[in-house]
């Protein structure tokens, strides 16, 4: 059966490679495209804080987020629920990107070592556009 993660993350702003972080993660679980309840979700400590941009789409606050586990302390359980799975994201490459860039920061192998696919919504979004 085809397991599917459909997964969403919120970030400090707009750069992995400029220092920005997640903050949030939130994945839903899909079994032969049926919903199982076996979700996940973390809020994470940054380390830093937000733009004040990203505060405005997000509405995250700095504070809420003080006390929060920082990335290395779910990354393993993370990469545990996502392996073998296709991972459904909307602009796959902004969310890939920060999660490799965590990955990489915790001393861990990019996303593509533990998932068996990622199919990008946006990418097939605009696809359709052109029909």
């Amino acid at each position: 059966m085809t397991r599917q993660i459909v997964l969403d993350t919120e970030t400090t702003g707009l750069s992995a490679e400029g220092g920005d972080r997640i903050i949030e993660i939130g994945c839903v679980e899909l079994v032969a495209r049926k919903l199982t309840g076996n979700n996940r979700h973390y809020y994470l400590n940054p380390e830093r804080d937000s733009h004040e941009d990203a505060l405005k789409v997000h509405g995250i606050s700095n504070e809420f987020l003080r006390d929060k586990p920082k990335f290395v302390a779910v990354a393993d359980e993370l990469m545990d629920y996502l392996a073998g799975a296709e991972i459904i994201i909307h602009n796959a490459a902004f969310d890939v990107g920060f999660l490799n860039k965590e990955l990489e920061l915790a001393g861990r192998a990019p996303l593509r070592s533990f998932v068996g696919s990622v199919t990008d919504t946006l990418v097939m979004a605009l696809s359709l556009i052109h029909i």
